[in-house]
């Protein structure tokens, strides 16, 4: 699909209508793909949750812990967008092909080095401070799920490389039909239905690291297989593919600033597990939530970040800054119609993943906070993509250390522990880091888009 008719007004400024009909059109289907990864891990909780409370929490901590990476090269792979993204509103085939293959190879190198990282990890879960009695579950889904991180990133390039070119639908229809996948296969093999064995957590594992298999495979097939890629493979084709400088330039800072914010939601995951099995499994209730959430303005933002760099592909800065306003209006509108539903029905959605009163009760007490960080989380998003849209992402790295390390994390320890506010205190400080990081983002984004 081809947005770039929007680019041809003479600079123009386009009604905010016009791009509120573009950004949906983009958006809508990112926004499907990625609620199904979502939901993906959303079966996993839920189904493991009516498995055993112990298998919800070991499911919580890894989670939260392979999450950390997982975000972390995705965020890397974002860097094809704004580079793949100027490429095709010139019509620039072939070396958005070479910009895939270098993807493609930059991606799978990272995908490798985190695998040995979290491999090493693996050696030092007996003394991350976890509850002993659940670490005879976590250790095997520890290593089924490592497993499928290099496949992960491999299919994150391609994804980035089809969003850029304003192609959103593929990649939706791969993930919706994976997380299928995922949830037949969770039942045959967490319950072990018909001839399957019952596996409980790691049969979870299982599925999710095959559905992942089966993603990489299906993108990589259309991908060379349908004629209209055809402009594109000769680029992919060539050897020797130039672009993997300004990918790893760009793909670092975007990967540490995703890795440093998903990193006050893995580490308050540990902190949790100090107080407990049932305030680990709470956070991890609460964290699936706010991921959904998450995820719906991302797809707005991964929109804006697609019609950003092809404005300023050809330079029209007016329409940068209106398109990327009327994303956050987007955001703010759907982020105040979730705040409002969640907290209305948080005891029916609780129900959703666990009959144990005591993880309920945490999670009702988690609402507050929740409900607070929702307006800075869409700014942040919203802004970061915009940034991302106009390659301009060195700062965000250092915003993002400010905010989610040196503000975040020991205001959640404070709030946590010293004044024993227990597992909502931990929560207490995510409003206040994510809303510091959409004001820094925000304010970034201004300054580079005078006109």
């Amino acid at each position: 699909m081809n947005h770039s008719y929007d680019m041809r007004q003479g600079g123009a400024s386009i009604s905010y209508g016009r791009h509120v009909r573009a950004l949906t059109t983009l958006g809508i289907p990112i926004i499907i793909g990625q609620l199904g990864t979502i939901i993906q891990g959303l079966a996993d909780t839920i189904m493991v949750g009516h498995f055993s409370a112990h298998s919800l929490a070991a499911a919580g901590f890894v989670n939260n812990v392979m999450t950390l990476v997982l975000i972390f090269a995705l965020g890397y792979s974002y860097a094809l967008t704004p580079v793949v993204g100027p490429l095709h509103a010139r019509n620039e085939f072939e070396k958005a092909g070479e910009t895939l293959r270098a993807g493609v190879l930059v991606n799978g190198a990272l995908g490798m080095g985190l695998f040995l990282l979290m491999g090493t990890l693996y050696f030092f879960l007996d003394r991350m401070g976890q509850p002993e009695e659940l670490l005879p579950e976590i250790r095997p889904y520890y290593l089924i799920v490592l497993v499928s991180i290099p496949i992960q990133s491999l299919f994150n390039a391609f994804k980035q490389f089809f969003d850029g070119i304003g192609n959103t639908q593929t990649p939706m229809w791969i993930m919706i039909g994976a997380n299928v996948f995922n949830i037949v296969g969770n039942w045959l093999l967490i319950y072990g239905v018909g001839p399957f064995p019952v596996l409980g957590l790691f049969g979870a594992g299982i599925s999710t690291t095959l559905s992942r298999v089966l993603m990489l495979a299906v993108i990589y097939g259309i991908f060379v297989s349908k004629p209209a890629y055809r402009k594109y493979r000769e680029g992919f084709r060539r050897r020797g593919a130039t672009g993997w400088g300004m990918l790893n330039k760009l793909g670092w800072p975007l990967g540490l600033q995703m890795g440093m914010e998903t990193a006050t939601f893995s580490l308050c995951a540990v902190m949790q597990g100090w107080l407990g099995a049932a305030p680990l499994a709470a956070h991890q209730v609460m964290t699936n939530i706010g991921s959904t959430c998450f995820m719906i303005y991302y797809g707005i933002g991964a929109a804006v970040a697609v019609r950003v760099s092809h404005f300023h592909g050809v330079g029209d800065l007016r329409n940068v800054r209106r398109c990327a306003f009327t994303g956050y209006l987007l955001i703010l509108a759907v982020g105040i119609t979730l705040a409002t539903l969640i907290s209305t029905f948080i005891h029916e959605i609780c129900s959703f993943f666990t009959d144990d009163m005591e993880i309920r009760r945490i999670v009702v007490s988690l609402v507050i906070p929740f409900v607070l960080y929702q307006l800075g989380d869409g700014l942040q998003t919203n802004f970061a993509n915009a940034l991302r849209g106009i390659a301009d992402v060195r700062p965000l790295m250092r915003y993002a250390f400010i905010c989610y390390i040196v503000v975040s994390l020991p205001l959640s320890y404070v709030l946590g522990f010293t004044c024993h506010i227990g597992p909502a205190g931990i929560w207490m400080a995510y409003p206040v880091a994510l809303t510091l990081a959409g004001v820094l983002f925000c304010r970034r984004f201004l300054k580079h888009t005078r006109t």
